[in-house]
């Protein structure tokens, strides 16, 4: 089994059209926000990530349900997938239910207490609201793509993202403006908006895996009951990529707080960067997961000889897609930034931003690349570690240059780089070293 260009390209396009496709739900979103008010794109930006948050629990649970999925397709072990799968779909609504009751509660009390702008916290609860419901359907969803992408069955994922997407755009275009009678709901129309366009991703993955998938061959068409000991090999693989998740984007979410600090139009600023750079994100994610997979693949497989020979390949492949886009958004940021608002003043201080955000994709499609093919090994324990390493100095750096020399925007988007930096050089050794040759999951 060795896994040539094309085996890669013919694995990760779907992947990277859907998490594209996907993408721009959240271009929809800032699109349409920054034709309704500055306040109103700081707010959703500050409520995305919030949200965020308590997703990445979720996905984290999805990325180890993944690995074990794609050891057991490696191996030939069609059976016990089912088993994952089921498991792995009891847990996600069960976390669903405990963080929307959860998010009601405490988001308020959080969000008060680290808000310095009143009209931003205002507008932050108003999406929160709406936008955690959600979650019941974005957190079993991820179980479903854990699936496709275990199995390498990536296509449907486009299929997919595409119905998603254009649910988003309609739901949000008569919702936030008030279209075709319905009253226009402003920032509260685009969470709800979100939350119906997850919901038809979730119907579509049903009636899509009824239809179209073997379900004896991967014994889908047995519901199984609840299974501790399952669900606990499932938690000593997930558990840390979930913690792991989450601390990781609570640093992000801490960057947008700080920028919060430094005025709302700076966080406007940060804002529009953030929805031009999750383009580029998703297209290098697009191949770093498949790079965990296909890794998880090789060693069920007997070939860990092939892991190494095979990251080297989604690296280049990663550089490839993701420089060419970003060089193009560098030599016209004025015509980038305008798909997101038509505010002139707001596009113009945001093109310093957009160009170190760029520039520090040169580090981050390394750094991601060999990062996620360390959960691919298993040693998600060890991939937890590694991380947190790389966000001490994260951290650090970003309380220096915002909170206490409080730099220009553009300057604060370098912490990109400092982080990218860290993961790829520690992701490496890991990797080079070859300790995860005698891992078992």
């Amino acid at each position: 089994m060795t896994y040539r260009t094309k085996d890669i390209l013919r694995i990760s396009y779907p992947i990277l059209i859907s998490l594209l496709m996907e993408q721009l739900i959240g271009l929809t979103d800032t699109a349409f926000l920054g034709r309704v008010g500055e306040v109103e794109l700081g707010a959703s930006a500050i409520a995305s990530i919030f949200y965020t948050i308590f997703f990445m629990a979720s996905f984290g649970f999805s990325i180890g349900t993944q690995i074990l999925i794609a050891r057991r397709n490696g191996e030939k072990q069609y059976k016990e997938i089912g088993m994952l799968f089921y498991q792995g779909l009891y847990f996600q609504l069960a976390l669903a239910v405990f963080i929307l009751l959860l998010s009601y509660f405490i988001s308020p009390l959080i969000l008060k207490q680290i808000l310095s702008s009143e009209a931003i916290y205002n507008s932050s609860i108003i999406y929160l609201q709406w936008r955690v419901l959600g979650g019941l359907f974005a957190f079993c969803t991820t179980i479903f793509r854990a699936y496709f992408v275990g199995t390498t069955q990536t296509k449907t994922l486009t299929l997919n993202s595409v119905v998603m997407v254009l649910s988003n755009v309609v739901f949000n275009y008569i919702l936030i403006f008030g279209k075709f009678g319905c009253p226009a709901l402003g920032i509260a129309g685009a969470a709800i908006g979100s939350s119906l366009a997850e919901l038809v991703s979730l119907l579509f993955f049903i009636i899509y895996t009824r239809s179209h998938i073997d379900l004896e061959k991967y014994a889908l068409n047995r519901i199984p009951r609840l299974r501790p000991d399952v669900l606990k090999r499932m938690f000593n693989v997930s558990i840390w990529t979930m913690i792991q998740n989450i601390i990781s984007f609570s640093t992000w979410f801490l960057f947008f707080l700080y920028i919060e600090h430094l005025g709302e139009r700076a966080l406007a600023v940060t804002n529009l960067v953030r929805a031009v750079s999750g383009i580029l994100f998703m297209m290098m994610t697009a191949f770093a997961s498949t790079c965990g997979s296909l890794v998880s693949n090789l060693i069920g497989a007997g070939r860990p000889d092939e892991v190494q020979p095979t990251i080297l390949r989604h690296l280049r492949i990663g550089y490839l897609f993701v420089l060419p886009i970003a060089l193009l958004f560098s030599l016209f940021p004025q015509l980038t930034l305008s798909v997101y608002t038509d505010m002139p003043e707001l596009i113009t201080a945001s093109v310093p931003s957009l160009w170190v955000m760029c520039f520090s994709f040169l580090f981050q499609v390394p750094g991601h690349v060999f990062f996620s093919s360390i959960s691919g090994t298993g040693n998600t324990q060890k991939a937890f570690l590694l991380e947190m390493v790389a966000l001490v100095f994260y951290v650090s750096y970003i309380t220096y240059i915002i909170l206490i020399l409080r730099m220009d925007v553009a300057f604060c988007w370098t912490a990109e780089v400092v982080y990218a930096s860290g993961i790829f050089i520690l992701s490496y050794l890991y990797i080079r070293k070859g300790n995860w040759r005698k891992k078992r999951i």
